[in-house]
This record gives C-alpha cells, structure tokens and sequence, in this order.
C-alpha cells in the first residue's frame, strides 16, 4: 500500500511473537515503526521477518520516556495510531483521547496477548472500513 491509513509504534517482541501470517496481514494498510528495546537489532530483524519486509522504520532512542513519547507523538503525523508500550504517562493519555485521530494505547511488554491481538485487528479493521 503506498499511503498508510495508520502508524503502529511498537517494541520488536510484540510482533516477532505473533502467529505466523498476522502482523504482515493485519498491518497491510499501515506504517509499522519500531521502538528499540533490550533485544537490540535481532528483535528488529525478528520483527522484519514477522512483516515479511525486508526494511523496517526504527525510531530513535530517547534518553527518557517522556522524551521517547514525544517522539512517538510528532511520529503519528496527523495519521491514525496504534501504540504498544509497556506503560504510558497521563500526558500520553491524555494526548492520546484529545487528538483529532484515532488512538489505541496498548499497554504490553514483549509477546501480544490474543485479546491484545484481537484488539488490534479490530481497530485496524475499524480504519479500514472508514477508508472504503
């Protein structure tokens, strides 16, 4: 797809750990970016081999959570968001259901639960059918 109709910031593990086919099937409409965390570059490549890509956006590390949230917040552009994290600020909370686009927060450390999953794909699919 050449112009996403939402971003997905997340860490590696939540989709290298998903079943085969799902992350690459339910991302097809958007952007996917990566947030560094302990498992380094073989958790990106992981997560690349999941999306069946063979490049991936990473995002840049902040120094601190409330900078890496600013990071993820001018990242969305304007676009749709789903964001998995292990945890998120008030200020991202609040961020998150004050602006103009749709935003999912999810709050998860490593694999994705099937509820989490089932989340996510529901959200997506929401966006899909306001495109059509």
């Amino acid at each position: 797809m050449s112009t996403p109709i939402f971003r997905l910031v997340t860490g590696p593990a939540a989709l290298a750990s998903s079943p085969d086919g799902w992350a690459s099937d339910m991302l097809a409409d958007g952007h996917v970016s990566l947030l560094i965390d302990d498992g380094g570059i073989d958790a990106i490549s992981d997560a690349a081999h999941a999306l069946g890509v063979e490049a991936v956006t990473v995002l840049r590390h902040e120094a601190t959570q409330d900078l890496q949230e600013t990071t993820v917040r001018k990242h969305a552009h304007g676009l749709p968001l789903i964001w998995i994290g292990k945890s998120f600020s008030d200020e991202a909370r609040r961020w998150a259901t004050s602006r103009g686009q749709m935003t999912l927060l999810v709050e998860n450390e490593g694999a994705l639960s099937d509820e989490d999953r089932g989340k996510i794909s529901r959200f997506a699919a929401l966006l899909g059918r306001q495109t059509d």
